[in-house]
């Protein structure tokens, strides 16, 4: 329950909880649904010859609700990513004000695109087209306006404590949204003064989602473009065939964050390579890839591998500016392998198949965690680390103990490039296999922590960043309409003729996003500017795709505001500068491994068909 929430009396609280629980309860519902699908799917193939009518869609339009209730839950905690807060930087009551003025913009904004998803489902109603026998489209799609709805309206209810201040707050958004709708913004002077305070909200504390999805309303109306287009656009990609891989995926990586997955990983993993010289290292290495690559998220994975590892460095003698600094940056290495959800995303954005993305993936992913793997072996000899003696007895009984946690990767990879299960039904699979293991072979994962924790954690990530993606596929489509990356791309032709010097500018380009954005929100602003800018120079989409990936994984160790500095910082409370001081060497390692993978193709391309 948060403070605002308090500020309402007693009645007002325990409604609110209660309505918070009843809105987990459904989303989760409906993760845990689409996770059972295609699996009923697959055995109603296998043993009846039949499948379920209308599963594909169903569980496309789960993704679309999941995406829509959970960017709402996300708005609920406080949980929607920003630019920062500027605004908290000014003494009472400016800041107040400030805070003021910019939620009333978002809410403002927030409620166009609601309006936006209202013209859409009007216009389905109808044609009254359906999903399935017993689902109109109109209805699936009603999601969207009241996720818009519900949005805006935890945007005002977070901006004060005070329910007159959240009045000012609402008439203020009304009032800006009607001014949107209106055709006062059709000229050249509103345009800019809409963009200038937007831009100013966004400084402020805006959500990023507001800052690219109130840029493609505002450009919209001034083009003079229904604002049911924006909301088209987001239902046609949010409701593509890969994309319920993400939130599966992520419910995977989570249930294995809530168990004793990691304990046993990294005893497996010591007892194998444990003798070798920078052996508790090398450990780090591989165990932080692992868990990255199944949630997603490398600030989890410090997060969630940090108590047990940390401690094992430094008392196996390595340096503790070594340690931390190794922790931080492994917990990105994963990013480049199958099923991690940046890849899976880029292949959706670009349109590239994502089983060609994930072999893409894999010997740049390898090649940057060997590089990590021999600076461990080189600083655990210089500093006489000690190291575990091999035996085969831990050996086996390790392997005994960590045999169903090392299955699930083989799940992935096999299902896939097999030929046995599509990408969604691997994800399936794989979401069921951790749940059965974690509940019922293993037994440390309790059936509140796997719904409750992994559930909820789950729908916050995917429903934050779908909602990203959403805003920024309506302004694509803008930018699309209007030509602007063919503009670019003609501009870019002009001033750079060669191949080596352009890859070159989109590495020194990359890690500058990097820098000062999360890799969904750079996916989904720079993958439709970029892509055809590459395609003009002859470089392979799978090959620009792991170049794009590689740099935003070094991204999350750049300062300013790489996030893996921050979350390394939280979690083994060291000064910010002391972090950014311990991962420079690993920086500089990981820049020079991405430079060989951008000029050495052979590496994405040597396994693709």
């Amino acid at each position: 329950m948060t403070a605002l929430e308090g500020s309402a009396g007693p009645d007002s609280r325990s409604f609110l909880t209660l309505a918070d629980r009843f809105e987990n309860a459904a989303s989760i519902a409906l993760l845990v649904g689409m996770a059972l699908l295609p699996v009923i799917e697959i055995v109603g193939r296998r043993f009846w010859g039949l499948g379920i009518p209308g599963s594909t869609g169903l569980v496309q339009h789960a993704t679309l609700w999941i995406g829509c209730l959970g960017g709402a839950i996300a708005a609920r905690d406080g949980r929607l990513l920003s630019i920062g807060h500027l605004a908290g930087r000014f003494p009472s009551p400016y800041r107040e004000l400030l805070d003021g003025f910019s939620a009333s913009v978002s809410a403002a904004l927030t409620l166009a695109l609601a309006w936006s998803g209202f013209e859409l489902v009007r216009a389905e109603w109808a044609d009254s087209p359906v999903v399935a026998a017993f689902l109109p489209l109109w209805f699936a799609e009603s999601v969207i306006p009241a996720g818009f709805l519900l949005i805006a309206w935890r945007i005002v209810r977070r901006a004060t404590p005070k329910w007159s201040g959240r009045l000012l707050t609402a008439i203020v958004a009304v009032v800006g949204a009607a001014s949107l709708a209106s055709d006062l913004i059709l000229n050249t002077g509103p345009l800019v003064v809409a963009i200038a305070v937007l831009s100013t909200a966004v400084l402020m504390g805006a959500p990023l989602f507001v800052a690219i999805g109130g840029m493609a309303v505002i450009l919209f109306r001034h083009a003079d473009v229904p604002l049911a287009s924006i909301s088209a656009e987001i239902y046609r990609l949010v409701t593509s065939p890969t994309l319920p891989t993400i939130p599966l995926f992520a419910f995977a990586g989570y249930i294995l964050t809530v168990g004793d997955v990691s304990r046993r990983l990294v005893r497996f993993f010591r007892a194998i390579v444990g003798w070798m010289p920078g052996g508790i290292a090398v450990v780090t290495v591989i165990v932080c890839t692992f868990f990255t690559t199944f949630t997603g998220a490398s600030g989890v994975t410090i997060v969630a591998l940090g108590g047990i590892l940390l401690p094992a460095l430094i008392e196996e003698r390595y340096p503790e500016r070594f340690s931390l600094g190794l922790l931080t940056s492994s917990g990105s290495l994963g990013l480049l392998f199958p099923p991690c959800l940046p890849v899976i995303l880029y292949g959706v954005v670009a349109g590239i198949a994502v089983d060609k993305m994930f072999l893409g993936g894999l010997l740049p992913g390898l090649f940057l965690s060997l590089l990590m793997g021999a600076l461990a072996v080189m600083v655990g000899v210089r500093s006489d680390a000690r190291r575990t003696a091999f035996s085969v007895k831990e050996l086996l009984s390790a392997t005994w103990e960590a045999k169903w946690d090392l299955l699930l990767p083989v799940i992935v990879l096999v299902g896939i490039f097999g030929g046995f299960a599509t990408t969604v039904e691997a994800a399936s699979l794989t979401v069921l296999y951790a749940a059965l293991v974690g509940l019922f072979i293993k037994r440390d994962v309790t059936p509140s922590r796997l719904v409750g924790t992994a559930g909820t954690e789950t729908i916050r990530l995917v429903g934050g960043f779908l909602l990203l993606l959403a805003a920024a596929t309506g302004l694509t489509g803008y930018l699309v309409d209007a030509g602007v990356p063919q503009a670019i791309l003609e501009w870019v032709r002009s001033v750079i003729t060669s191949r080596i010097t352009f890859l070159l500018v989109m590495n020194v380009f990359l890690l500058i996003v990097g820098g000062f954005m999360h890799i969904f929100s750079a996916i989904v602003i720079i993958v439709p500017i970029i892509a055809p800018l590459a395609a003009a120079y002859d470089i392979h989409p799978v090959h620009m795709g792991i170049i794009f990936l590689a740099n935003l994984e070094i991204g999350f160790l750049m300062p300013p505001v790489g996030m893996n500095l921050f979350m390394s910082a939280y979690r083994f409370e060291k000064p910010f500068g002391q972090v950014v001081l311990s991962v420079l060497p690993f920086l500089l390692l990981l820049f020079a491994g991405v430079l060989v993978i951008t000029y050495v193709p052979l590496l994405t391309t040597a396994l693709l068909p």
